[in-house]
């Protein structure tokens, strides 16, 4: 007997007969695939910040949305802290980085405003760009020439509104960083704002962890986001800028508004992780040794190269063979997972394997070892 829903059938079966059916996978393996890079999601510093956080009377749930009973001490506190620590006028704090971005992209560019955004931003811009009004228009990866190139073209078509420059500082699939002092000369001889996407740079890059933007993000015309579930090991993102943006969402993002509260314990947990930041440096320069030892045995063992942060793609190319790839890895007692579009773009598909404190120095050599062995018997 056919089943309810026929169509959803065929399209799971075509994923699946091309190599792209993806399923949840418990975490088993050494760690090479999370974003957890300082080791603090599972630490003693944040449980005792939570033990200490419960016993003090923080409330595990919100109860509403901030602008109705879930505003809680918590999240405000956290959020004068952050914008001191990230150097900013005013800071916001959202239930999630996907979340805050389509917050961003859908209520701050007004219609008659273009968002320039790079080829390769994350899936959550797109969505808060089809949520918005303005004109939308991509340039080239990483090319801040390419970038003037389109904007001039828009203004020659009759673009006259606000440009906003949209890029991440590390790129969660290729690991490498935007351009961002030439970006930020087009945004200064524009008048544009650029927006900088810190997820995979916050606690790794910058000076104590503040991020790749972290020299111009006190700057009026720059606006930061900093997720709290990567390297700061807990969950939620922080949204840094000047205070008149910051209210400008409080009023009219949608995902701000009718959302329930983060936790307010939540809240307490990102304070502690900006805390061990600034307290701590020797985590975020431990991790460092732990990603220079990684780009390093990768191209002594493996010949791969042109690596620029945490995060080392090992590109494939064909969906199955990928993934094949994966599960052997994944046999040798590594936690790898292959990447597939639409994720990565058509023919790219890959192994992304993230370098993290959870993953000691031999266990990296191991790992660079097997997997040389493995890609030279497919070869």
């Amino acid at each position: 007997m056919a089943g309810a829903f026929p169509r959803h059938e065929i399209s799971l079966e075509a994923l699946r007969s091309r190599g792209r059916y993806r399923q949840l996978m418990p975490r088993d393996g050494h760690d090479f695939a999370s974003n957890d890079y300082l080791g603090l999601a599972g630490s003693d510093v944040l449980r005792a910040a939570a033990a200490d956080a419960l016993a003090r009377g923080v409330p595990v749930g919100a109860g509403g949305s901030r602008l109705l009973r879930g505003n809680d001490a918590e999240h405000q506190r956290l959020e004068a802290e952050a914008a001191a620590f990230f150097g900013t006028e005013a800071a916001l704090f959202m239930g999630g980085g996907f979340n805050a971005n389509q917050a961003i992209f859908s209520a701050l560019p007004q219609q008659g405003d273009l968002v320039l955004y790079d080829a390769l931003i994350h899936a959550s811009t797109h969505d808060g760009m089809r949520l918005g009004r303005a004109d939308t228009r991509s340039f080239a990866h990483g090319d801040a020439k390419d970038a003037a190139r389109v904007l001039q073209g828009w203004r020659t078509s009759g673009g006259t509104g606000q440009v906003w420059i949209a890029v991440e500082a590390v790129y969660s699939m290729d690991g490498d960083l935007a351009p961002l002092a030439p970006l930020m000369a087009l945004a200064d001889a524009e008048g544009a704002v650029l927006v900088v996407d810190e997820a995979h740079s916050s606690g790794v890059f910058g000076d104590l962890g503040r991020g790749l933007a972290h020299g111009i993000a006190h700057r009026p015309n720059v606006l930061s986001l900093h997720t709290c579930g990567k390297a700061l090991g807990v969950s939620g993102a922080l949204i840094c800028g000047q205070r008149v943006l910051i209210e400008t969402l409080i009023n009219k993002a949608r995902g701000f508004i009718f959302a329930t509260a983060p936790s307010p314990l939540n809240a307490a947990l990102v304070r502690a992780a900006l805390r061990e930041l600034q307290d701590n440096p020797a985590r975020r320069e431990q991790a460092w040794e732990g990603i220079s030892h990684a780009q390093a045995e990768a191209g002594r063992l493996c010949g791969l190269d042109g690596f620029h942060s945490q995060i080392l793609p090992v590109v494939i190319g064909d969906d199955k063979r990928t993934m094949a790839l994966a599960s052997r890895m994944q046999g040798h007692g590594y936690d790898i997972r292959g990447i597939r579009p639409p994720t990565v773009p058509r023919g790219t598909s890959r192994l992304r394997l993230s370098v993290t404190l959870n993953t000691g120095l031999e266990v990296i050599t191991a790992m660079f070892t097997d997997l040389a062995r493995e890609m030279e018997a497919r070869t």
